[in-house]
């Protein structure tokens, strides 16, 4: 029997999926809560499209006394530039290290109690929670002015942020190897060394290059008050009015920032 074309049943066009889920009543309600409180919020910050254009003439004056940057004081701005460094780098090193066995005690399968895991986890989130600011606040009273309350800062700074990345790739490392150790025997410290921190040190190294990226540009504001670096120096020129020196502050402080970023680059690059 022949089937002809009035036989066959007319196909309804596929119909597209919907781009966006239907929000319920709660959600809509949720969005329009809080885009009234960020309309709230642009008026509590004073936000103002007319004031901004308005002074834009005064920054192109500051940019222009700022030109040419002055060469008056490179020697002393060098030795700043320098010591921001070296705060950055002494700080990241000793924050790192002390970061793996916090970080051992944060992670849920490799800490010996719930407790002790807790402790960690909550010491961690302290860390990172204050800002680098306070922690150098509190340390320049503790220890007085100088790079070495920046330092301090740095290293507490540096407990919190890698503390959290090191547990998190420590928890998500294959399980086998670490059962296959305890199986024969091995110790807690034995499978730890020879197959959790092996299998993360990979995100170790990348954490803790980012992390020498961030405390090279956290030196410098920790120097604002006075916890050594070349943010005292940046400090110094605008209350004096030296806006030449100022730009030769902050070309400076923009070339080391972009060098770490370029060598940090490269070393991950060739490492990972």
């Amino acid at each position: 029997m022949t089937t002809t074309a009035l036989d066959i049943p007319a196909r309804r066009p596929a119909q597209p999926p919907e781009r966006f889920e239907r929000m319920g009543a709660a959600s809509f309600a949720l969005c329009v809560a809080a885009l009234a409180f960020f309309v709230w919020s642009l008026e509590g910050t004073q936000v103002s499209v007319g004031d901004f254009f308005d002074g834009l003439p005064q920054m192109a004056r500051l940019v222009g006394e700022m030109m040419p940057p002055s060469g008056a004081r490179l020697e002393a701005v060098g030795r700043a530039l320098l010591e921001t460094f070296q705060m950055a780098l002494v700080g990241t090193v000793v924050g790192v290290i002390l970061s793996v066995p916090i970080a051992v005690l944060a992670t849920p399968h490799l800490s010996p109690h719930p407790l002790v895991y807790q402790a960690a986890r909550t010491l961690i989130a302290f860390f990172r929670t204050v800002p680098d600011l306070v922690w150098a606040l509190l340390f320049v009273v503790t220890v007085g002015l100088g790079p070495f309350a920046g330092t301090l800062a740095l290293i507490v700074d540096k407990i919190g942020f890698c503390g959290r990345f090191f547990a998190e790739a420590m928890e998500e490392v294959d399980r086998g190897p670490q059962e296959a150790l305890k199986a024969m025997g091995a110790s807690r410290l034995s499978v730890i060394g020879c197959a959790v921190i092996p299998a993360a040190l990979p995100s170790f190294i990348n954490t803790s290059l980012f992390s020498l990226e961030k405390a090279t540009r956290s030196s410098v504001i920790l120097g604002l008050v006075g916890a050594g670096g070349i943010g005292i120096e940046l400090k110094v020129a605008m209350d004096l009015f030296s806006y030449d020196e100022a730009a030769t502050i902050i070309l400076a402080i923009f070339a080391l920032v972009l060098l770490v970023e370029r060598v940090s680059a490269a070393l991950r690059r060739r490492i990972l």
